[in-house]
């Protein structure tokens, strides 16, 4: 019995001891910090030690964000859509060198919505690109009313036009129940900024699907360039976060490189 048992543990069948360790050499051992987010800006370590509450802070003061990691804790809730995939050839001595455009816009549905391109040589990774350039492009989306002011804001403001290329892309306002009267893909911009009814007018290559959404969206960004009488109030002026925050700034941070 006891021959056997010996047998057993250093035959074939039985691999012994070796049969606890795992499989490969340190496998697994460097997903427990995988995800823990090192911040190297001072808006990052302000977002990551709580000292911007939202990212209307970030908007009103123009501070300009550099890691896709401060928008995705202000706002979870992002979704995110490719618009357009497209390759694109460069010619060289050897031949034609392909690589693909990447075209995605995220958005809460809630007054937020970005835009990325990326150009990479595999369709994967210009995608993953897209969308953190997308997540760092984010702007605010301002909404207003069409006639009565009642309920939810629900349109644009006013008219704003946008513009790459030939294309030349309008929006309009439109009463509650209209819904979005545009393209498919500027409709589903424009759902993922949370406008729930617009007219569209459009000129130009709008066959070009890369400048057609580039042109929706500088229309979108123009809706809080214009002034209206709402926003007459006196601005009472603060320090920025930098300087609010200027002795947590000024500590030393210990990376681990």
């Amino acid at each position: 019995m006891a021959d056997n048992a010996v047998a057993e543990g250093r035959g074939r069948g039985g691999r012994g001891r070796r049969g606890d360790r795992g499989r490969g050499r340190g496998r697994g051992r460097k997903e427990e910090g995988k995800d823990e987010w090192v911040p190297v800006t001072k808006l990052g370590r302000l977002v990551k030690d709580n000292r911007i509450k939202s990212i209307e802070e970030i908007y009103l003061f123009s501070l300009p964000v550099k890691e896709f990691q401060i928008i995705d804790q202000f706002l979870p809730g992002l979704k995110d859509e490719v618009m357009n995939i497209m390759p694109v050839q460069k010619q060289t001595t050897a031949g034609q060198r392909t690589r693909f455009k990447a075209c995605v816009v995220v958005g809460d549905s809630n007054g937020h919505v970005g835009l990325g391109v990326k150009c990479s040589k595999e369709v994967a990774t210009a995608i993953r690109g897209a969308i953190i350039l997308a997540k760092l492009n984010v702007i605010p989306v301002r909404r207003g009313y069409w006639g009565t002011v009642l309920g939810e804001p629900h349109t644009v403001p006013a008219k704003v036009t946008g513009k790459c290329g030939s294309v030349t892309s309008r929006l309009v306002p439109a009463p509650r129940g209209t819904g979005i009267v545009a393209a498919p893909k500027p409709k589903r911009l424009l759902q993922l900024a949370g406008i729930n009814d617009c007219y569209t007018t459009s000129r130009g290559s709008t066959k070009t699907l890369g400048n057609f959404i580039k042109a929706t969206f500088q229309a979108i960004s123009r809706t809080y360039g214009y002034l209206t009488p709402d926003l007459w109030d006196e601005t009472h002026f603060s320090k920025t976060p930098y300087q609010e925050h200027s002795d947590f700034l000024a500590k030393s941070v210990k990376r681990n490189y």
